[in-house]
């Protein structure tokens, strides 16, 4: 699924007026239609009350849309118009004539705070104030009407995107947005749903199909692309029937240092997990025999010092080389990651102390293989690009950071983000129950693996964090968020695996009313 600015929405919505040869209020009065048919398929007649703030704009308009759906079929409906400006939009004067025609009850005009009405806690709250087309936070009377619904326990449903929160740029003023329970958003989510600051604001939505014209979208370059089960069954790459280990390849794992032999097990064992076909862990000597006993599939080469990586030597060429996982700081490390910059061009993955040790050694950037993924913490990342502003300006340091050194970037997290130049992909596998110490480790450990299969890096991101996200959802289902263990992530990529390819296991949705002609 794609993720569109205002403005190509905006740019989409004129596009299918003019092929479609429609009005534009037609086409409002489909979108107000299906949003009708969300809520009275869920509602299906319960004599709850419904009250409904529109605004005077477009997304204002569709609330009206709305409200008059559901009194023609016996809801009990307020309608109150926020009037916060002289300027009316033409869809909206067009509805609010047609309700009008309908009933004179339920509709009030409020112009200040001696006008916001008293709530329930057993109604349900319709947003229908303010939609993407926003361009500066709400203020005076209409910010304090925002934080007054908020401050209600009734259930809050907003359109299109909640009042206050813009579509694809930051937020100045938090105290002026609606929190909304669930979201309805039209054709595609906006790019505010998946980001730390303005996610909150619409912790559920869906996506409701309004008919903009699919040819013009499809040539549109989006601002995002999000990675779902659907998308990741198309990245997948079969095992070949003759295939044998070193069809496979054979990676390599750089990882560990004393007390933090586990960063290596972890990683390693995921590795394995995802597929790669042999795989050597290169440890401190320290390791040696945890490493032989946790994972005997692995080939193990030590390093000289006991403790720590100090000198990295093969005698053989990897597929992929994923490295940093718990190695430590130690200045015969950072000698050691320069020594391996240089000398070998395999395909690979960064995480952890690797990333911090570049952070603090910049002449390590340069060395920096093209296409080599990094896989860095909010707090790694920062010291790698610098403090950000906000969410935006944090994407647009990593995509020029991305840009000047040719690598992938993966932004872990809730909605973990890849950036490679100027693409922007949002993973939506996942849940809290990952936040846990090693689950970097395996995603690490999954990248590398899927390197040396031959994904190519910027497919081996994408996919693999999906993979990641949904052994730890899996994992999560079985032991609830708070049990689960980044071996419980690990051990659920066989799970992940066999997920890919299954029918979903859920009851058919009921078939929608008709739109009203």
């Amino acid at each position: 699924m794609r993720i569109f600015s205002a403005e190509q929405l905006y740019e989409a919505d004129k596009a299918t007026v003019k092929k479609n040869q429609i009005t534009s209020e037609e086409l409002m009065e489909h979108a107000g239609t299906q949003v009708f048919n969300w809520l009275h398929k869920r509602l299906n007649n319960a004599p709850v009350p419904i009250r409904i703030f529109c605004g005077i704009g477009n997304n204002g308009g569709d609330g009206l849309v709305l409200g008059r759906f559901l009194l023609e079929h016996g809801y009990t409906v307020l309608i109150y118009v926020v009037n916060c400006s002289d300027k009316r939009s033409q869809n909206f004067l067009h509805n609010y004539q047609k309700i009008k025609a309908i009933t004179n009850n339920g509709r009030f005009l409020m112009k200040g705070e001696a006008d916001f009405p008293e709530i329930n806690d057993d109604d349900i709250i319709v947003d229908a104030i303010f939609g993407i087309g926003l361009n500066r936070c709400p203020e005076g009377w209409v910010k304090k009407l925002i934080q007054y619904l908020n401050e209600s326990n009734a259930y809050k449903l907003a359109i299109d995107i909640p009042s206050g929160l813009f579509s694809n740029s930051p937020i100045t003023d938090p105290d002026a947005v609606l929190k909304a329970d669930h979201t309805l958003t039209f054709q595609a989510p906006k790019l505010a749903f998946f980001l730390p600051e303005t996610a909150p604001f619409a912790t559920n939505f869906d996506v409701l199909d309004i008919g903009l014209d699919e040819e013009f979208l499809h040539n549109t370059e989006p601002l995002a692309q999000l990675i779902s089960k659907a998308e990741a069954q198309h990245f997948y790459k079969p095992r070949e029937k003759f295939g044998y280990k070193n069809t496979y390849g054979h990676a390599l794992i750089i990882a560990g240092s004393y007390g933090k032999i586990g960063a290596a097990v972890l990683s390693t064992t995921a590795a394995f997990r995802i597929g790669a076909g042999m795989l050597t862990a290169f440890i401190p000597k320290c390791g040696y025999t945890i490493l032989q006993t946790a994972i005997p599939e692995a080939m193990v080469i030590t390093d000289e010092e006991e403790k720590f990586i100090s000198d990295i030597t093969l005698d053989f060429e990897p597929s992929a080389i994923g490295v940093g996982m718990g190695i430590g700081k130690n200045k015969e490390t950072v000698k050691a990651l320069e020594k391996l910059f240089k000398n070998n061009r395999a395909p690979f993955v960064i995480d952890a102390d690797a990333l911090n040790n570049i952070s603090e050694n910049k002449d390590l950037l340069k060395l920096l293989p093209k296409n080599s993924i990094l896989t860095p913490h909010p707090g790694e990342l920062k010291r790698l690009i610098d403090k950000w502003k906000n969410d935006y300006d944090k994407l647009e340091k990593v995509k020029k950071f991305s840009n000047k050194h040719e690598v992938v970037v993966v932004i872990k997290g809730a909605y973990s983000a890849i950036v490679f130049g100027d693409q922007l992909y949002i993973n939506t596998s996942g849940n809290p129950g990952m936040a846990t110490a090693g689950s970097g480790d395996a995603l690490s450990g999954v990248l590398t693996g899927l390197l040396s299969q031959g994904y190519d890096p910027l497919l081996a991101s994408v996919f693999g964090v999906y993979m990641h996200g949904r052994a730890g959802d899996i994992a999560a289902g079985q032991m609830g968020y708070e049990a689960v263990m980044s071996g419980d992530i690990v051990e659920n990529l066989s799970e992940a695996y066999l997920d890919l390819f299954q029918n979903e296991d859920a009851n058919e949705a009921p078939t929608e009313p008709e739109e009203k002609k």
